[in-house]
């Protein structure tokens, strides 16, 4: 006989129990994979910034200590005179080879990791400190002034260069004051410039007895001349061409020579003042952006610290430890201090709007369970238990996808900020995990099988509901009167103020909770004139629209909060490519320019007006060192008409050309600069040129940019004021879409200096971090538009099946496929044009509430670009139509498929008995 199971507790059958997870698991694969993409792909983003910001940070750190130079990034120890008057040995003592590199490792060690050295191009030797002349007729000299050299003992020459002639020098037999010649090798360099090659001697006169013979036994090639060993001593490497005080300066060379490390004693023989000297090499290789507090405060030591005391007491008292170091850290800290703000304000805009659609991925996951949960809540389940049940569900799913996306993206990107990366995908798992029970927890608190009906126009706001509202209302206001009038640096902190920037974020919050008060305004207004429409499509879809479920605050506020990342990101990319083109209007002062022109090179003009892509030619008459008054200014001489053309094309500094033309009078009419408007007013003053021209000008109008002459004190005459008029021409400005610079170098020849607006816009960032910043925000302006899609295609999957069997039941009441198309679009086009209208406003609103307190100029322009003014924030017109224009597009494209879809399927399978929907 079979026996049957009681179902009582106790018993054998009623301890039979299914696994939840894995038959949810099973039951809805689609659903779980499709968590596992949506996570995977926001772990990977979030995990992958910290990296990326890592890499450039250290990438922008090494190219500025880069282009900073051994000169500025060495640390140079040298000891005082005070070391050799107050010793009481013999001075050849202290400078022989053991004083030399017996406290030159300690010095390498002395750093640490807090300071990492190169070792290879770090170097330690005797050098004279002041200058001495060598009179020898053979040597060069440019304006009859002798060259001068510094006597530089250097260890390790053998093994930093190439000898290309001769041999390496040697000390003396008896290195000592008395001894009468010397040892030494050049550079190849050196040796051409200066016209020495081996067997030369070079005498060094002397206080007392003959003077010190130098022979030169051997040429060398520095290995890396651009290292710190070579290039950190002024002249070693190569000789550098100076220019003498005085009324008439007067041009000579100084260079080095170098003798063996063992003839360091026989220096206090010269009157060069010889000095023991250690230089530092930083490693750049072992940089890391991410110790730049550390390195600031190692240099910091060395210079006036603890280092500086050890220092001392390793090699004497009586010591100098130069470096600018400190200052080239100093100006890398403030460059990451105004683009980390910026890059914090797309990372929180696109952290936002990924977890607000995690989110809503849980809710229309909770949604779609509704009935079932709410069953298993009739059934006896408790809160807490379905809960527990819910989270594993999702995290089984989120976790392992969470982590897949971190690996994913230390594969792609790096392993810098391990943490930092590890916390950012903990947190994407954390979020999709929690969602849906979170979700289930506050629709199913209190036990219901039957639900109301949510309408979103009868919907009335709760009052806790409007005190959190005013809260976040609060909190907005201040975060955007602290951007506009802070800025988005936080006293320095390269991270910026966590609140500030989540302006954007907070604006975009305030307008979701703003229209979904508004929206049932409207739906009510038409509700009534509505019903008496012809037709069934009208009312049915307007009566459809304001019977949406009541919680329309999470979609509306991610398809606002995407729409308005991605056009703040894309106005920053615009605004940043703007100023850039600034910059290179600025430095150019057309699309290219030719400089230099030939005397009588008269057919040049008409070459380039031939050359491809050139429209105009505006010829220029360039002087740099006329006077106006007794004041140096620049002054171009232009033809009126084709000048104040090119001006008004570039949008700067126009001007009308009748007030420029020289009428013939005694006054010649000129454009000048503020300053010298300030100076002279309205009054006549005498311009001389540095041809023996002259003339009396007055100041006409005022400009603070001129193309020709750039933003210096200019004047802009009629070139047929001058004596010769524009001739010899000495530049052509040239405008053009599609300039060919081989073309124009070839019509201009070989003399002349070409430059074109394109290559210098490419050479007006100087920093990995203005590039990385520039693909933050590219990445969070596409990462914003393609989650605004994605919360739309949630919203429209929510209704998908309620909308499926309405148009199966009216199918059946005679609506064709053509009304049962109008009217899905026609039902979800309210809240597209909403979402599309308050996500453009806001991202406008948003850009014009935040532009004061965003300054562009330091991501776009290097510091040394020219001044083209502050670049600010401004409202991008693409960038803020085309994704709200997309969202309606998806819109519409998705309801007239699924349409069309439920037209194919039939209505047979969406009018099931029992059926909810």
């Amino acid at each position: 006989m079979t026996r049957r199971s009681s179902g009582r507790p106790g018993t054998a059958a009623s301890r039979v129990t299914v696994p939840w997870v894995r038959t949810r698991l099973r039951t809805a694969p689609g659903a779980a994979a499709a968590l596992a993409l949506l996570v995977a792909v926001t772990a990977f983003l979030a995990s992958a910034l910290p990296p990326t910001l890592d890499r450039y940070d250290e990438d922008g750190m090494r190219r500025a200590l880069k282009a900073a130079g051994p000169v500025r990034t060495s640390v140079q120890i040298q000891v005082s005179d005070a070391d050799m008057y107050l010793s009481d040995g013999p001075w050849e003592d202290l400078l022989s080879r053991e004083q030399v590199e017996g406290p030159f490792a300690k010095l390498l060690a002395l750093p640490g990791r807090a300071l990492p050295l190169d070792e290879d191009q770090s170097s330690a030797g005797v050098r004279t400190t002041r200058a001495m002349k060598a009179p020898d007729p053979y040597l060069s000299q440019p304006d009859g002034v002798a060259p001068v050299f510094h006597l530089v003992a250097q260890g390790g020459v053998a093994e930093h260069s190439r000898l290309t002639k001769g041999r390496l020098p040697k000390a003396p037999e008896d290195p000592g004051p008395g001894a009468d010649s010397l040892e030494a090798a050049v550079t190849t360099e050196t040796a051409e410039k200066l016209n020495i090659r081996v067997g030369s001697v070079v005498h060094f006169p002397r206080a007392e007895g003959d003077p010190l013979a130098v022979h030169v036994t051997g040429l060398v090639a520095p290995r890396e001349p651009d290292g710190a060993y070579w290039a950190t001593l002024p002249g070693l490497g190569e000789p550098d061409l100076l220019v003498t005080q005085g009324p008439v300066p007067s041009q000579y060379w100084a260079g080095a020579l170098l003798v063996a490390l063992d003839a360091g004693p026989v220096l206090p023989a010269t009157p060069g003042a010889p000095a023991r000297y250690w230089t530092l090499a930083p490693d750049l290789s072992a940089v890391q952006g991410r110790d730049l507090e550390n390195l600031t405060s190692a240099v910091a030591s060395l210079e006036g610290g603890p280092l500086l005391e050890r220092i001392t007491a390793t090699v004497s008292p009586h010591l100098d430890v130069s470096t600018d170091l400190d200052d080239v850290l100093g100006g890398y800290a403030g460059l990451w201090s105004a683009i980390g703000p910026l890059v914090a304000v797309a990372a929180f805009g696109t952290g936002t709007v990924a977890v607000v659609v995690l989110c809503m991925a849980g809710g229309l996951a909770a949604e779609r369970r509704r009935a079932e949960l709410a069953l298993l809540r009739a059934r006896g389940a408790s809160l807490r238990g379905l809960a527990g049940r819910l989270l594993a569900e999702t995290a089984v799913v989120a976790v392992p996808a969470a982590a897949f996306g971190l690996l994913a993206a230390r594969l792609a990107v790096g392993t810098g900020r391990p943490a930092q990366s590890a916390v950012a995908a903990g947190t994407v798992a954390l979020a999709a995990a929690l969602a849906l029970p979170l979700r289930a927890m506050a629709v199913h608190r209190a036990v219901t099988v039957h639900t109301g009906r949510e309408d979103v126009v009868r919907a009335r706001p709760s009052k806790r509901r409007l005190v959190a509202e005013v809260t976040l209302l609060a909190v907005a206001v201040g975060a955007v009167l602290t951007l506009r009038t802070r800025g988005t640096s936080a006293d320095g902190d390269p991270t910026g103020d966590e609140l500030v920037s989540l302006a954007p974020v907070l604006v975009a919050v305030i307008a979701a909770l703003v229209l979904v008060r508004l929206y049932p305004l409207p739906l009510r207004g038409l509700a009534r004139p509505a019903r008496r429409m012809r037709g069934v499509v009208g009312p049915l879809s307007l009566a459809r629209a304001g019977r949406v479920g009541g919680s329309t605050v999470l979609p509306l506020l991610a398809l606002l909060t995407a729409l308005t990342t991605a056009a703040f990101g894309g106005s920053v990319l615009t605004g940043v490519t703007d100023a850039r083109e600034r910059a290179s209007v600025f430095a150019v002062g057309a699309d290219a320019r030719v400089d230099n022109l030939a005397e009588g090179a008269a057919d040049v003009e008409e070459r380039v007006r031939r050359a491809p892509g050139v429209e105009d030619v505006t010829p220029v008459k360039v002087s740099y060192f006329a006077l106006a008054g007794n004041q140096r200014v620049s002054l171009a001489g232009v033809e009126p008409d084709a000048y104040a053309a090119l001006s008004d094309r570039l949008d700067d500094g126009a001007f009308d050309a009748d007030t420029l033309k020289a009428d013939g009078e005694d006054t010649v009419p000129a454009l000048g600069s503020p300053a010298l408007a300030e100076r002279f007013g309205d009054d006549p003053f005498p311009v001389i040129l540095d041809d023996g021209d002259s003339f009396t000008a007055q100041v006409v109008a005022v400009r603070t940019w001129t193309p020709a002459l750039g933003a210096d004190d200019f004047l802009v005459v009629d070139g047929s004021a001058l004596r010769a008029g524009l001739e010899p021409r000495t530049g052509l400005l040239i405008t053009g879409d599609h300039l060919d610079a081989a073309a124009l170098r070839k019509a201009a020849g070989d003399d002349a200096q070409v430059r074109l607006r394109s290559d210098v816009v490419a050479a007006t960032v100087e920093s990995p971090l203005q590039t990385g910043a520039e693909r933050v925000y590219a990445t969070a302006a596409a990462a914003g538009a393609a989650y605004a899609a994605l919360a739309l295609l949630l919203t429209l999957l929510r209704a998908a099946p309620e909308r499926a069997a309405l148009l199966a039941r009216l199918r059946t009441m005679g609506l064709t496929r053509a009304q049962g198309r109008r009217l899905l679009v026609l039902e979800s086009l309210p809240q597209a044009v909403l979402a599309a209208v308050g996500g453009a406003l806001t991202a406008w609103a948003a850009i014009r509430l935040l532009a004061p307190g965003i300054d562009l100029t330091t991501v776009a322009v290097a510091s040394g670009a020219p001044a083209a003014g502050r670049a600010l924030l401004r409202a991008d017109q693409l960038s803020l139509l085309v994704p709200a224009l997309a969202v309606v597009a998806l819109t519409v494209g998705v309801a007239a498929a699924q349409a069309w879809w439920s037209g194919r399927r039939g209505a047979v399978g969406e009018l099931r008995a029992g059926d909810a929907r």
